[in-house]
């Protein structure tokens, strides 16, 4: 079956079977074409517990499909490659932070949404890549323990100096790859471009930034922005929604290493096969999902800068 089959089998088998495709913006071109939504981690799961149909076709990497299932437990979560983990979300255990935890009992623990349940439900609030330094400002303690991501922890830090910070020492491998002389070359070639970089790039990277935000104030900058070229500094799978919806603007990707090798694991055969079965299904312990429901709630309410 050709690509355009598969799409239109798919799109065909998801209105028979009540479903909701929805693809993060790292997924293959593809896969995000065939999508109903596409956006970052928690706007999706936000769609998938708003909407009304009965099935969640979650086209990313496991923690996600989790964060679905938290926020819509009435739902069939579908996540068609089980095997899509996250190295970031593994490089933190509930276990190795509750140790943390008893070492500074006096910390709030500020846990990035790339992070699976367990370490959510041991979390006392989580933070998106858009919303994290609103959600640093608005807690009353002084010391912050943030988890997993080191470099977003340290962007927060650099934007909210006046609290303490604890660093759990994880990173995303993929933004972590990229190296200064890659920018500096990518703007020198580029001398009109702007760069905008994710905040899980190093601190040396955001230096060299004309804009650091998440992948969804990505799409906003560059449509609202009237430069025409633009140095993205995150994993190249936007490109395929960035040059969508700016069709007169360029877009330059400054390494070969900007690709999440778990993110391209589905494919459009993945997805039919999981509508075809309705498997696998990702499910939370209804203990866990409370606790860690509870530190997505409290995020939620944090009113934006």
């Amino acid at each position: 079956m050709n690509q355009d089959a598969l799409q239109q089998r798919i799109r065909q088998l998801a209105r028979e079977r009540n479903a909701l495709l929805i693809a993060h913006n790292y997924q293959r071109d593809e896969v995000q074409a065939v999508a109903d939504i596409t956006g970052d981690s928690l706007a999706l799961s936000l769609e998938a517990a708003r909407t009304d149909q009965d099935v969640i076709v979650f086209c990313g990497v496991h923690f996600m499909a989790e964060s679905a299932a938290i926020l819509a437990p009435e739902k069939t979560v579908l996540l068609p490659r089980p095997d899509s983990g996250c190295p970031m979300a593994d490089m933190v255990t509930a276990e190795g932070l509750k140790a943390l935890k008893e070492q500074h009992p006096d910390a709030t623990v500020v846990t990035y949404v790339n992070s699976s349940a367990a370490v959510k439900a041991e979390s006392d609030i989580c933070c998106t890549s858009s919303n994290a330094i609103s959600v640093a400002r608005s807690l009353p303690a002084k010391k912050l323990l943030m988890v997993p991501d080191r470099n977003l922890g340290r962007y927060i830090a650099r934007q909210v100096p006046e609290k303490d910070y604890i660093f759990w020492e994880g990173y995303c491998p993929t933004h972590d790859r990229l190296k200064t002389e890659e920018i500096i070359k990518a703007k020198a070639d580029h001398p009109d471009a702007l760069f905008m970089a994710h905040p899980e790039c190093r601190p040396d990277i955001l230096d060299l930034a004309d804009h650091i935000c998440s992948t969804s104030g990505m799409y906003e900058f560059a449509r609202n922005n009237p430069a025409t070229t633009f140095i993205v500094g995150t994993e190249e799978g936007i490109l395929w929604r960035l040059r969508k919806e700016n069709p007169d603007k360029t877009f330059i990707i400054p390494s070969h290493g900007l690709i999440c090798p778990n993110m391209k694991l589905t494919s459009l055969e993945d997805i039919l096969k999981s509508l075809q079965t309705l498997e696998p299904r990702i499910t939370v312990p209804e203990p866990i999902r409370l606790r860690a429901l509870t530190s997505l709630e409290r995020m939620l309410a944090v009113p934006r800068d």
